[in-house]
């Protein structure tokens, strides 16, 4: 399917922060929005009542997958890493499984998640990641290790996948769409601070974006002191040992 004939699509993990950012762009682009997220989390969509199709469930149960993206041509997925049931990975693969076959699937994560051996992360930050990932697994919160294990998956498939590797979230107003970088540790990334809104408006961009095939941009906000003071690099930004807290978006 050429880009240009995007014309339906599902957000799953619709009811968090950035999934109701990226439901608002798309509806803003005139495309037809389905959205996923855990049938208790659907009053959250409740501004778009009207606007979109919301099919309640568990972002990582194939059916309600199946179900949510079918005629879709285009995918974007919050890789949520909630507790210790493969979360993240389970929607991942189910996304995989039954997204229409020439349908551009977009997947959300952390920085933490690296693709090859180009990305540079600092002592600090590895040793940060592997207490909070060891504690939040204990508490049964949070695990990191499966949002890698989903990503792995995704960079295995030869579906026309994006995974958008985020910094830092804050809110705010718009400041345009982000910068991004092949590997964390460029020093455009060192800011290591991105506008939510801004974050969904690169994943909804990279729905049309064919030079964002089998890539994983790792991004950072556009007017960050780090992208201004390398905006002639072409992409984006990074830092050498820098880099984002795992990303824990919410649906």
């Amino acid at each position: 399917m050429s880009t240009d004939r995007m014309r339906r699509i599902c957000v799953i993990g619709a009811s968090g922060k950035l999934g109701r950012y990226m439901v608002r762009q798309a509806l803003d682009r005139g495309y037809e929005v389905v959205g996923v997220c855990r049938e208790r989390s659907v009053a959250k969509l409740a501004e778009f009542e009207g606007r979109m199709t919301v099919v309640p469930g568990p972002t990582n149960d194939s059916e309600v997958i199946r179900r949510a993206v079918a005629g879709c041509d285009g995918v974007l997925t919050v890789l949520v890493p909630w507790g210790v049931r493969q979360y993240s990975s389970g929607t991942a693969q189910a996304v995989l499984d039954h997204a229409e076959p020439d349908a551009r699937l977009v997947f959300s994560c952390g920085w933490h998640v690296a693709r090859d051996g180009g990305d540079r992360y600092s002592l600090l930050f590895r040793a940060t990641v592997r207490v909070v990932g060891v504690l939040a697994r204990l508490a049964r919160v949070v695990d990191v290790d499966d949002q890698v294990a989903a990503c792995r998956r995704i960079f295995a498939s030869d579906r026309r996948w994006t995974v958008v590797r985020g910094s830092d979230l804050e809110e705010g107003e718009s400041q345009g769409l982000p910068v991004w970088r092949r590997h964390v540790g460029d020093p455009a990334l060192a800011s290591n601070r991105t506008r939510r809104v801004d974050f969904a408006l690169f994943m909804v961009a990279a729905l049309t974006d064919d030079t964002l095939v089998h890539e994983a941009p790792a991004i950072v906000g556009r007017r960050t002191p780090s992208a201004l003071a390398h905006a002639g690099g072409g992409r984006t930004t990074g830092a050498p040992g820098t880099a984002a807290a795992p990303t824990t978006e919410t649906s």
